[in-house]
């Protein structure tokens, strides 16, 4: 068998100490995520990080560091994501635009009002993200190197 781990995307977005989550259905459950998704083929990993923050929030954003590549195995399915995390600004909102259909809402949270919700983030990524955010956790957005 051979292993195909998952290559996915997400953004921290901050705005005034406040952080936009999407509540989402997952596994039968309804759980609490970064805007985040699969790669699609070709796609660059920042341009899909952008289309997955429009499509799940209707906010564009600009993307401003990468916070850190994340691994994460789901107890639920072994599936094995690989995670590129990024720090975005909102820029400008689009409510015009319908949302994926896996999206119920969206929320702007704190941190402490995340924390009181731990139990339904989707994966422990979405709090790391957040904290390495926090904690000033950046890299350059060229130590992606995507060839042609």
């Amino acid at each position: 068998m051979r292993w195909t781990p998952h290559a996915t995307v997400a953004c921290v977005i901050e705005d005034a100490g406040r952080f936009l989550l999407v509540e989402e259905r997952s596994n039968g459950q309804t759980v609490l995520n970064q805007p985040a998704g699969h790669l699609e083929q070709g796609e660059r990993i920042v341009d899909g990080a952008r289309r997955e923050a429009l499509e799940e929030t209707g906010w564009e954003v600009e993307i401003d560091a990468l916070l850190g590549f994340y691994t994460f195995t789901s107890a639920h399915n072994q599936t094995c994501y690989h995670r590129f995390c990024f720090a975005a600004k909102p820029t400008r909102h689009r409510p015009e635009l319908e949302l994926d259909p896996c999206i119920l809402d969206t929320h702007w949270l704190t941190l402490e009002e995340i924390r009181e919700q731990a139990h339904r983030l989707r994966s422990p990524m979405v709090l790391q993200g957040i904290e390495d955010y926090l904690a000033g956790t950046r890299y350059p957005l060229e130590l992606l190197v995507e060839l042609d």
